[in-house]
């Protein structure tokens, strides 16, 4: 069995889902206004955004980007710096990996 479907509340539909295809290459298929978003993986994940007006997540909460080396974590993190995010450089952890706040209201990990 495998996951291939999420949704997520988010304050910013249209701003989230950029950043979702600019960064993490989901691509977006169908839009409702300013208030829903279909990405889809090259894996067939479908990823949906929903507006909404309080959103709250857990300090916890987030979802990951599994990439494939470190070099291409450490280049993410320079694009996301050079484009005004407030990002901590990637550190070893349980792998080679750092957290960016999105537009949105959610939290990304980025790792290899």
């Amino acid at each position: 069995m495998k996951l291939n479907h999420l949704n997520l509340t988010v304050n910013d539909v249209k701003a989230a889902s950029e950043f979702l295809e600019k960064y993490f290459e989901l691509q977006i298929r169908n839009t409702r206004g300013n208030s829903f978003a279909v990405l889809f993986d090259d894996s067939g994940l479908v990823f949906t955004l929903m507006k909404g007006d309080q959103v709250s997540y857990p300090n916890t909460f987030h979802i990951g980007f599994i990439q494939e080396s470190e070099d291409r974590v450490n280049e993410i993190n320079q694009r996301l710096k050079d484009d005004g995010f407030k990002v901590e450089p990637p550190q070893r952890s349980h792998a080679w990996t750092f957290y960016v706040k999105a537009p949105g209201g959610f939290t990304v990990e980025v790792l290899s």
